[in-house]
């Protein structure tokens, strides 16, 4: 009865999981499709990846956008399937390039118009979504395929950070966009690329509603009293010593919110003008008076397939 129960559990929270991916990357792909035709295409700027290429070919041959993307990403996830472990892994790439491809050209049939005729805003809400769009996929466990797979397979098989990849292939695309559509839409790409950027990391870690606190104190128990009954936080301490003065001293670590940081920087100056003290951004905190984490899922709960 007990493993009936547990096998249960586990498909569905297998399911819910897959179900949440199916979810995000299908708002990804239909988001960037969105960015591609209604902001980057009819202002002349590279999104980045397979899609400068394809927004290239459509303004010197008339090649259809999604088709390229399409057709650009077949070797490509071939390649990606032989070396990152057979194409189960890059099943949820494959749907989201399916989707954004079809997408785009379903909305350039329909004929969508662009919603400004400005550059500089279409590069910067083009970015923008873009970022997201990305992020969005990132969370549902795939990519849109193109460089991204190309960076996975250097980054498995030589090391080289996924970083380093997009560097390098982003700034090939907008140099061959300068000789295409100009400097000046080469530049407003690169503003694209520092904003997508920008929302997809946003996506991904969330706002920074955290602050990590660390603490070098001569009075630790004074320090880690008030913060325990007046913040009713945890405190972590630990010793050391200070290699200028070859000193004992205590190191206090704290969490709090954004808005109890400064607070408690007063409270610590007023017991220990003395003290040291570094506070550090965070995302998301578990644990004790932050988020709960969620329920772990049994070692044996299939993998999702993306």
């Amino acid at each position: 009865m007990i493993n009936r129960f547990t096998t249960c559990l586990r498909s569905r929270q297998y399911l819910r999981r897959m179900l949440t991916s199916f979810i995000l990357m299908t708002a990804g792909a239909v988001i960037s499709a969105v960015e591609v035709v209604i902001f980057m295409l009819p202002a002349e700027v590279v999104p980045g990846g397979v899609t400068s290429l394809a927004v290239i070919l459509n303004a010197v041959i008339g090649s259809p956008v999604g088709v390229v993307v399409l057709l650009a990403n077949i070797p490509i996830q071939y390649w990606g399937a032989r070396m990152l472990g057979g194409w189960r892994t890059l099943a949820g790439t494959i749907y989201a390039i399916a989707v954004f491809s079809i997408l785009v050209e379903v909305l350039v049939y329909a004929g969508v118009d662009a919603v400004s005729d400005d550059r500089l805003l279409n590069a910067v809400f083009g970015g923008v979504l873009g970022g997201i769009a990305g992020g969005l996929i990132y969370l549902g466990g795939a990519t849109l395929g193109g460089t991204s797979t190309v960076a996975q397979i250097l980054r498995d098989r030589t090391g080289t950070p996924m970083s380093t990849t997009f560097l390098y292939t982003d700034t090939i695309f907008i140099i061959m966009a300068a000789f295409v559509f100009g400097w000046e839409s080469a530049l407003y790409a690169v503003v694209a690329l520092v904003l997508n950027g920008m929302a997809t990391d946003y996506v991904l870690e969330g706002p920074s509603v955290i602050r990590t606190v660390t603490i070098i104190t001569n009075q630790p128990e004074a320090i880690s009293a008030m913060v325990i009954h007046d913040l009713d936080r945890t405190v972590t301490a630990w010793e050391a010593e200070g290699m200028y003065t070859h000193q004992p001293r205590t190191v206090l670590f704290v969490t709090v919110s954004r808005a109890e940081a400064g607070r408690l920087k007063d409270r610590v100056q007023a017991i220990d003008p003395t003290a040291f003290i570094v506070i550090g951004q965070g995302h998301a905190a578990y644990g004790e008076g932050f988020r709960q984490p969620s329920a772990a899922i049994p070692p044996e709960t299939p993998t999702e397939s993306a």
